[in-house]
């Protein structure tokens, strides 16, 4: 059995400097983010994985889809994570998932988690580390590229005009998906089929795309010159960050999560083994001809 803390920290209750202690884990979430040096994208991906883990640590299944984004998430005590018994629920969510998630993203969330626990332990708001046996699962069974065959029959698929877009990007490009789901309407050069380089100079990944691409690509936008290329269909929740907002429609940007969820659902048909393919497998396939 575990036992709730008191709501302030050790420090703090000895008299000491140091903040209170949150008693609920989502409010503990939010405190390690405040102070994480993390871009406002990596923010939104880290705050995602970390809430998902709020089902597994009360012994639910994580919600997937359109259901996860409407759901609320469980209030949990951050106690629990001293609970002998937390470890073993989380182990057990991991195995679950891995039948139905890329192994990429359930070691991204993984890895979120850990570096969480050891920050609110260096806070002395939790004693115990529940990660501590779970272990980062193999990609690469998962990780073969498609071939040009399975690429023809995923371009074969009833999919609409975003997924089709943002697959081709990925196939073309051979970028990460997280850097093209990042990319801004104003970022785009059509007719020079790439990501136009940075006003900054800096240095980023390569983005280049076919002529065809680039037709799709201005059929999604619609005239949008401004916002995030990939949209979500529903409008941004209200403390999404304004870069992540489309300003004429109101609508988010597309997540990694939602876009893994999107392909994997729809190519699942295509794969033997059922589990859908991943989007890493897509940008993998690049190939010298396309054709396609």
């Amino acid at each position: 059995m575990f036992t709730y803390p008191s709501a302030l920290g050790p420090a703090a209750e000895t008299g000491g400097a140091a903040a209170a202690a949150p008693i609920e884990y989502t409010g503990a979430v939010d405190r390690y983010l405040d102070q994480a040096a993390l871009s406002v994208a990596s923010r939104r991906v880290y705050r995602i994985s970390l809430v998902g883990w709020a089902w597994p640590l009360v012994g639910k299944p994580v919600p997937s889809g359109a259901e996860r984004r409407r759901a609320t998430p469980p209030l949990v005590p951050l106690a629990l994570l001293d609970d002998p018994d937390t470890g073993g629920r989380l182990a057990a969510a991991l195995a679950g998932r891995s039948a139905m998630t890329d192994a990429r993203t359930l070691n991204r969330e993984l890895s979120a988690l850990r570096s969480a626990v050891r920050w609110w332990q260096d806070q002395g708001w939790i004693d115990a580390d529940p990660t501590a046996g779970l272990r980062h699962r193999q990609p690469a069974a998962v990780a073969r590229p498609l071939d040009r065959g399975q690429v023809s029959d995923l371009f074969g698929l009833a999919a609409g005009l975003r997924e089709q877009a943002f697959w081709r990007v990925l196939y073309d490009s051979g970028a990460p998906a997280s850097e093209v789901l990042a990319s801004d309407a104003h970022q785009l050069d059509l007719l020079r089929h790439r990501v136009r380089a940075r006003p900054d100079g800096g240095s980023r990944l390569d983005i280049e795309w076919q002529a065809t691409t680039s037709q799709i690509l201005h059929w999604l936008l619609s005239g949008r010159t401004w916002g995030p290329v990939f949209l979500t269909d529903r409008r941004a929740p209200a403390r999404t960050a304004p870069a992540d907002v489309c300003p004429l429609t109101g609508q988010a940007r597309m997540s990694y999560r939602r876009a893994a969820e999107i392909f994997a659902a729809l190519t699942r048909p295509l794969d033997p083994a059922g589990r859908g393919w991943t989007l890493h497998q897509l940008s993998a396939a690049r190939a010298d001809a396309r054709g396609l």
